[in-house]
């Protein structure tokens, strides 16, 4: 197939799975709601004009325009103002409006006899089911499709097989990158060492990983070590004698350390100039929720340092500063990866379905968090208030005052109409850094 085919097709994967997503996440919403007999008017896909929709019983479903996101419309998100409140207008200021009219729109969808199938009616916790079971259904996609990609596609690892033997000793600093005729043969090659070799022991112990092999090799500079390799199914004994020699410092995550000057960290170790092959291996079950829990940790410190990563996005936009690969991306990101993934002709079909699998699921963890940041319109705004009601009522239970009454929400609509315009804000930063300054595959 043409790498132009390929790239629409990823982008196409990557749409369907967004828009599944959104839809089993308002299903999250929907199916308690209904459930605990709240009255639901619309639930929506996308925002915007409607292009199609059908009523079935008292709920219309439907498709917009802008495939943006979703929402189901619940009658009574609001209470009314308390006995003796005025309703504000106009007149008022723009935010008094904003909400005096999402009192409105609350009670609009509450017909004669449909008083009590209102959602602040609700008990606590049944509201605080009701607004997280959409960031539960991401959480549990994401789940699916990890467990997919983990158990049933695996994960690239180091095996014990040669991947490739260098012919030369250079040092971690050097600037060349090719080998000279007065560079010294590498100890790997000049034993006769061969990629697709597989280890089999080294000085009498079986080599189990790769780590423990070069673990050996490190601490070995000077050391003739007894090297028996499985070539073809038959076993070669060989002996290699590690160099010392300056290579960089790795740390846990695989990156080179530096030190307090930013400088990369080198340390003299033995050396003998092989890499390891790498082969998928299928994970068990167990590997599934720590993953998960991965994900969720990078996601949140992301949102955490967010102001300072838009800034960061904003310098790279808008200068020649490069673009973190780490930062946040937009679904035109998101997007454009999903392309990039798909027309890799030189990578197997199999991990570019993998790659597709693990990047939507990825995205699900982030709907997951996000939802959960603590501010409407987002879930999380509306579970916090729900728990500062809780909150409250139980306070003036212990001290036997009188019950204060469901929290009036549509008191921050203000708020969260602010949070919408940085979010709106944010949003087209970071499509037009995707446009001008997309992060890439390759």
């Amino acid at each position: 197939m043409e790498p132009t085919l390929l790239y629409v097709l990823g982008i196409l994967v990557v749409v369907v799975g967004i828009a599944v997503s959104i839809g089993l996440h308002e299903i999250g919403h929907l199916v308690p709601a209904k459930l605990f007999g709240v009255k639901v008017g619309q639930y929506m896909i996308g925002f915007g004009p409607t292009l199609w929709s059908r009523r079935i019983g008292e709920t219309e479903y439907g498709v917009k325009a802008l495939p943006l996101g979703g929402y189901i419309s619940m009658a009574g998100m609001f209470p009314p103002l308390k006995p003796g409140g005025t309703a504000r207008t106009a007149s008022t200021g723009f935010f008094q409006t904003l909400v005096q009219d999402a009192r409105d729109a609350s009670a609009a969808g509450i017909d004669r006899g449909d008083e009590d199938r209102v959602f602040y009616k609700l008990p606590v916790f049944k509201r605080v089911l009701v607004m997280f079971g959409g960031p539960f259904m991401n959480l549990a996609i994401a789940v699916v499709l990890f467990a997919v990609l983990l158990m049933g596609f695996g994960l690239p690892q180091l095996s014990t097989t040669i991947g490739s033997v260098s012919q030369c000793v250079l040092p971690a600093t050097s600037e060349r990158q090719e080998c000279a005729a007065s560079d010294p043969l590498a100890p790997g090659a000049e034993a006769g060492i061969r990629p697709g070799d597989r280890l089999v022991r080294i000085d009498g112990s079986p080599v189990e990983s790769w780590e423990q092999a070069t673990a050996k090799i490190r601490e070995s500079p000077g050391d003739p070590l007894d090297v028996v390799v499985d070539r073809g199914g038959e076993e070669v004994g060989l002996t290699i004698e590690p160099l010392l020699t300056e290579r960089y410092v790795i740390t846990d995550d695989g990156e080179i350390a530096t030190g307090p000057d930013g400088e990369p960290l080198t340390e003299e170790v033995g050396f003998v100039g092989i890499g390891a092959a790498t082969e998928t291996v299928r994970q068990a079950p167990a590997t599934v929720l720590p993953m998960i829990a991965e994900n969720v940790v990078g996601v949140a410190n992301i949102i955490l340092n967010l102001p300072q990563r838009l800034v960061d996005v904003w310098n790279a936009a808008f200068s020649e500063a490069e673009r973190d690969p780490n930062g946040p991306i937009s679904v035109v990101g998101v997007g454009r990866l999903a392309g990039e993934i798909a027309s890799i002709d030189t990578a197997p079909v199999a991990d570019r379905v993998a790659s597709l699998v693990g990047l939507v699921g990825s995205l699900n963890v982030a709907l997951f968090v996000f939802n959960l940041i603590p501010l409407m319109p987002l879930d999380g705004g509306h579970i916090a208030g729900a728990l500062w009601e809780g909150l409250r009522r139980r306070v003036a239970k212990l001290f036997r005052r009188r019950d204060p009454g469901p929290v009036d929400t549509a008191k921050v609509v203000p708020l969260t109409f602010a949070v919408v315009v940085v979010l709106g804000g944010m949003s087209l930063l970071l499509i037009y850094a995707d446009i001008v300054k997309p992060i890439s595959v390759f």
